[in-house]
């Protein structure tokens, strides 16, 4: 694609984006519904986690399982997102906290072509364990989970 068309390109996909729209969900989980299709956003998503330094370590697909048994479904993804270094730090203050890891990130398409994102913020997963140290580290993944959503959706 020559250069100017993918300037004009990108610059229809950003205006997409920034027409998100961000509510609350169960336990006030934020949920953001994009303009953008589906694929489009589940591959920003991908690169979003790669470019703020954390592992895709999971990827569960309903649609792909739906298929399998020759069920059609909407594009439907739950991402699991960490990193070693979180992990680490996770166990030393808490084993028991180690059934929480991967955060995820869950995307589904709606009826018109266009995704949803949501996820449980670290700080409320990680919350009843009341460990300190967890809180911090929880604060920390808080800010990178905001970084990863908001360049998945700008």
């Amino acid at each position: 694609m020559p250069k100017r068309r993918l300037y004009f390109a990108s610059i229809i996909t950003a205006l997409f984006f920034y027409n998100a729209t961000v509510s609350a969900g169960p336990d006030d989980r934020p949920v953001y519904t994009s303009t953008v299709p589906f694929p489009v956003v589940e591959n920003h998503l991908i690169n979003a986690i790669k470019a703020n330094k954390m592992g895709l370590v999971s990827k569960a697909s309903a649609t792909h399982g739906a298929a399998s048994i020759g069920v059609t479904i909407k594009g439907n993804r739950v991402f699991g997102v960490y990193h070693p270094r979180f992990a680490v730090r996770m166990l030393k203050a808490s084993v028991a906290a180690g059934i929480e890891a991967p955060i995820r990130i869950y995307l589904y398409e709606n009826d018109d072509g266009t995704a949803t994102l949501t996820y449980k913020k670290p700080s409320a997963v990680f919350k009843p364990y009341g460990s300190t140290e967890l809180d911090t580290m929880a604060a920390e993944l808080d800010a990178i989970f905001d970084k990863i959503v908001s360049d998945t959706l700008n």
